[in-house]
């Protein structure tokens, strides 16, 4: 059977979370962390992107094999591995560039993830605050930041942060993980 090769480009706080938790699901095939939504012309750095000056969120383009995962099936993941409940903020992690967002690649995406955020609001009891928007530009982190988890998890952000997000994926989503 030949691949169905898609991308979704998701944010859900620090994007060193988020691409932890998708490099452990079936079916992707890569996870880039990056930036997108920024109101600032070009190529932001970690620095600017960390002054929340610039309107970029931290996300992380997800390659994916659809035969293998949904669309739909990683924006639940995405949905439920981090609090789409809170405005622009993730834990400690305060600032617009820690936003919830779903950025779509086309209108099916849009359509899809706009049905899951409806459905799953009923699991939460504050309003999910999740922005659905067209994908603006793109731009990958430097190197330091690509497969940070797996660089560093010994490091206490990772301990602390990052592990019980993979602890809720692997007990929510078991069935899906590689």
């Amino acid at each position: 059977m030949s691949k169905n090769v898609q991308i979704a480009t998701l944010g859900g706080g620090c994007f060193w979370c988020t691409e932890a938790v998708f490099q452990e699901v079936k079916g992707v095939e890569k996870v880039i962390s990056g930036y997108a939504g920024g109101n600032v012309p070009g190529e932001p750095t970690y620095r600017e992107i960390c002054s929340g000056l610039t309107g970029h969120a931290e996300v992380i383009q997800i390659t994916f094999d659809a035969n293998t995962i949904s669309y739909q099936d990683i924006v639940v993941i995405f949905m439920t591995t981090h609090d789409p409940t809170t405005l622009n903020q993730q834990g400690a992690d305060r600032g617009t560039q820690y936003r919830s967002v779903i950025y779509y690649h086309n209108d099916v995406q849009q359509k899809i993830a706009a049905a899951v955020l409806t459905q799953i609001q009923a699991y939460y009891e504050g309003k999910i605050v999740t922005e659905l928007s067209v994908l603006p530009p793109f731009y990958a982190a430097t190197q330091e930041h690509q497969d940070f988890y797996k660089n560093n998890n010994g490091q206490g952000y990772c301990t602390y942060v990052i592990e019980p997000k993979l602890a809720k994926l692997r007990k929510m989503h078991a069935e899906k993980l590689k």
